[in-house]
């Protein structure tokens, strides 16, 4: 066979449903290959949006996204969602095509040294100079890339490799590596830590959702009565509706989730990535026992330098710490009160004269959403009020990015996530984030997705603009004008609507939201 067909023969092994992207001249033999294969390949409209989407759902699945550019700036414009799933730790896998070997050792036409571009922001790529390695190089970009912690790597295929034949065949999957089980002598330290101190408090991060640790995390929170806040991309790790749940890091709109944590004694922190939220703001006295349990050790730094690492799987590491803290116990006096703040500020609706804002829109949204319905949050003002302000009640439903933080994420999001699950999508974006790629709304209506558009509109990149305000009294460079987002969507065929009341947001969202069709809610708001 061709090393293109071999390729693609590998892709399936591995279990690959789809392939995101966009076609190019080198890529002419991978695409035909494609064509005759059970791989669906699904055509973006730019590079990033394919790459977004790879992101989204090998977060959603556990299995690596793939997507797939040409040379050159095809390429290049897969370099920022591939960097996105990188920090966020998501498992996905890019392919771009090359030029012939015989032109790389000298400048020509589109051609990058593209393998050295990558070597940054993935944790192995390679470029596949002969087909009889085909096989070898897909098995690891995916063994890799599914690795904990997961995140991407990348493989480019020169075109005249891709033509030649080759005897090769595919390599089989083989079953995850485990971690080892945690070392007895940490785990009895790390319980003694904990139940020796009268304030202890979880911290779950991205890697406590990834790992699915929910259940047995539940059994740990049940023998300490500790609380638990999430980073973002750790939201759902327990239900927000657990009496133990004080939300994220910085929920609260008088600080109450920071207030908790500064009066904690002992932090266990699980999956917890410094990548997400800087230690320094919930350890900055460095007065605090820490446990660390992950997959890695943890990073060295100031602000966190544990006194004890669990590294382990992590799910393992829960489980036998759970062994140990049978008669440790805490009272829930002392966040209790800050708990029920909390709550009750995000479930409470605004009164009916109160202008449009991201956090009044969200009790709505919550009630139109089932529990086990998605939301791919965009990046910007309105991500920040999300992460701080929506309940999540299940684990990977609320997909934040928060390693890299890119803008411009949720619609391909969105479109990846309406592949990948049987819930209702919806994608909640600003109209800076929106405008990047709101061109794969093509792409969705192309696949006959059914997902909703949340766009809060303020005319102005509102996060940026927030913090200079608060910086300096004024902002600047941050002013945008838009298009008339309602007719925007329509001429894609899709509803699309602007509530003008907060009764007529709530029928729109509970009409929409459940609905298989695809369509467009504008919320106007100003700051």
């Amino acid at each position: 066979m061709k090393a293109s067909d071999l390729l693609v023969e590998c892709l399936a092994v591995e279990g690959v449903e789809y392939v995101f992207g966009l076609p190019g001249e080198e890529l002419e033999d991978v695409l035909f290959s494609l064509a005759d294969s059970s791989i669906e390949f699904i055509p973006v409209r730019h590079e990033q949006g394919a790459a977004f989407m790879a992101d989204v759902h090998g977060r959603l699945t556990g299995h690596a996204g793939v997507c797939m550019g040409t040379l050159g700036p095809g390429a290049t414009n897969l370099l920022t969602g591939v960097a996105d799933a990188h920090l966020d730790k998501s498992p996905l896998v890019a392919i771009t095509g090359q030029g012939g070997r015989e032109r790389l050792h000298k400048e020509s036409h589109q051609a990058l040294d593209i393998v050295h571009m990558f070597e940054p922001v993935v944790k192995w790529n390679t470029q596949i100079g002969e087909p009889e390695i085909v096989n070898e190089s897909v098995r690891k970009a995916f063994k890799l890339a599914e690795y904990q912690k997961p995140g991407a790597t990348h493989l480019e295929f020169p075109e005249d490799v891709a033509g030649e034949a080759t005897d090769a065949t595919p390599l089989e999957q083989r079953e995850r590596i485990r971690r080892p089980d945690p070392d007895a002598a940490s785990v009895e330290r790390a319980a003694e830590l904990l139940c020796g101190t009268d304030r202890p408090l979880i911290l779950a991060g991205n890697g406590a959702v990834r790992t699915h640790a929910g259940d047995v995390l539940q059994q740990i929170v049940a023998k300490t009565n500790a609380p638990v806040v999430a980073t973002y991309m750790g939201k759902g790790a327990i239900s927000d509706d657990d009496d133990h749940s004080l939300m994220t890091l910085d929920s609260g709109s008088n600080d109450e989730a920071h207030a908790v944590i500064e009066r904690a004694d002992a932090i266990l922190a699980i999956g917890y990535d410094i990548a997400e939220h800087d230690p320094e703001k919930w350890n900055h006295s460095l007065d605090k026992a820490v446990v660390h349990l992950d997959h890695e050790p943890a990073e060295v730094y100031e602000h966190y330098n544990p006194d004890v690492e669990l590294v382990c799987d992590i799910t393992a590491g829960l489980r036998a710490l759970g062994d140990h803290l049978d008669t440790c116990s805490t009272d829930d006096d002392w966040y209790a009160a800050e708990r029920a703040a909390i709550i009750d500020e995000v479930l409470t609706k605004p009164a009916a004269d109160d202008g449009f804002s991201v956090a009044g829109a969200l009790p709505y949204l919550r009630e139109a959403m089932d529990p086990a319905d998605v939301l791919i949050s965009d990046v910007g003002h309105h991500k920040m009020v999300i992460a701080q302000n929506f309940p999540a009640y299940e684990p990977n439903t609320t997909i934040i990015s928060n390693g890299l933080a890119t803008m411009g994420i949720a619609v391909p999001g969105a479109v990846a996530a309406d592949l990948a699950v049987d819930s209702n999508v919806v994608a909640a974006t600003g109209d800076g984030g929106f405008l990047m790629n709101a061109a794969e709304i093509e792409t969705a209506t192309r696949l006959d997705c059914g997902f909703t558009i949340l766009l809060f509109n303020d005319n102005d990149y509102g996060l940026i603009s927030r913090k200079q305000r608060e910086h300096t009294g004024n902002s600047f460079g941050t002013h945008l004008t838009n298009p008339d987002f309602v007719r925007f969507a329509e001429s894609f065929g899709i509803d699309a609507y602007r509530p003008a009341t907060w009764d007529e947001l709530e029928e729109t969202l509970e009409r929409v939201v459940p609905s298989d069709d695809m369509a467009l809610v504008e919320v106007p708001y100003s700051r």
